[in-house]
């Protein structure tokens, strides 16, 4: 008799330590839903949040726009979508994608591993009225490169007059593309590159991910080509609502995603170096300059108003000029 209660006592024990699992949905955006590389990954980490004391349902969307409704009305307690989209909800984190901020791979795997990192927990947190948001991870999507329909249109000057197809509720992408003198056609994720691919714009920025998927190349046809400049570098934010999931879990997490980011990152180099060489506008080291400082200068009027984090900028200069010592920027004070 006494056996059979030490038996039901150490069960009794082991019951009440045992973690008890949030059941939340995550909402999760991917332009190809379930069979994109980013839904995938994040069926892996829905695996692993067992282990955190959370059991996620994974939502699948197409459309950003209703991946932020859904969240606003509560369907999901989580999201993941583009880091320029998310940047309401934690603009450090955000600012990632700041125009021409990561020029490339290598930095940019440093500035997201950076973010990361537990000295970042107090920024990646975002109060707002009853709610507080917390940023869970951050997958790298890949570098945005200019598509031009006459590969002619290889200069800033040579943009002018031109339509630009732009996000509608990126002010940076608006602000920039008025600064060059081209037009800014307002248009969403779902259909900017159908918006190129058909004639109704004369450029696009996008990654390598979307260019086999969307068919990049029928908007290129013969005469197009790719500017080979990054201008934007593409992130996703994994955003959750603190109080839906068990303490601690949002760190747990974070450092989950950057033991990802070689994986990821092998993913953007294979799809970047798919995109046919005869599509690729290569510019010379001082057009390159040029672009550079257009970004520059552009980058640190939209910080002015607010736009961007101010800290995040810091962040990303240090990471360039750790990369590229000799760039001309790494010898000015500002930013």
């Amino acid at each position: 008799m006494k056996k059979k209660i030490l038996i039901l006592s150490a069960l009794g024990i082991g019951a009440v330590s045992m973690p008890i699992q949030a059941k939340v949905n995550v909402c999760v955006f991917d332009l190809l839903g379930k069979a994109g590389e980013s839904f995938k990954m994040l069926e892996e980490w829905s695996l692993m949040s067992k282990t955190w004391g959370a059991e996620v349902n994974l939502l699948p969307y197409q459309d950003e726009a209703k991946v932020e409704k859904d969240f606003k009305d509560g369907v999901c307690d989580g999201f993941y979508m583009t880091s320029m989209r998310a940047r309401a909800y934690n603009k450090f984190a955000g600012s990632i994608d700041a125009l021409g901020g990561v020029p490339s791979n290598q930095i940019a795997q440093k500035a997201i591993a950076y973010v990361l990192d537990n000295r970042n927990n107090k920024r990646l947190m975002t109060k707002a009225g009853d709610e507080t948001y917390e940023v869970a991870g951050i997958g790298q999507i890949g570098s945005a490169y200019i598509f031009v329909k006459d590969r002619s249109v290889n200069t800033v000057e040579k943009t002018k007059g031109k339509k630009f197809a732009i996000l509608h509720y990126d002010r940076a992408q608006k602000q920039m593309v008025e600064r060059i003198g081209a037009i800014p056609v307002m248009s969403d994720i779902s259909n900017f590159i159908y918006k190129f691919n058909n004639g109704e714009v004369d450029i696009v920025a996008a990654p390598a991910y979307a260019f086999r998927p969307l068919e990049i190349y029928k908007g290129l046809g013969s005469k197009g080509g790719m500017i080979d400049f990054p201008v934007v570098n593409v992130t996703a934010d994994l955003i959750v609502r603190k109080n839906q999931f068990p303490e601690g879990y949002a760190q747990k997490s974070r450092a989950w995603f950057v033991k990802q980011l070689p994986k990821s990152f092998a993913m953007v180099k294979r799809m970047e170096a798919e995109i046919p060489a005869k599509y690729k506008i290569a510019l010379t080291k001082d057009e390159k300059t040029e672009y550079q400082k257009l970004l520059r200068e552009g980058r640190m009027d939209l910080t002015s108003q607010g736009i961007y984090d101010p800290a995040m900028m810091t962040v990303l200069k240090k990471a360039r000029c750790t990369v590229e010592r000799t760039n001309f920027e790494c010898s000015l004070s500002s930013e």
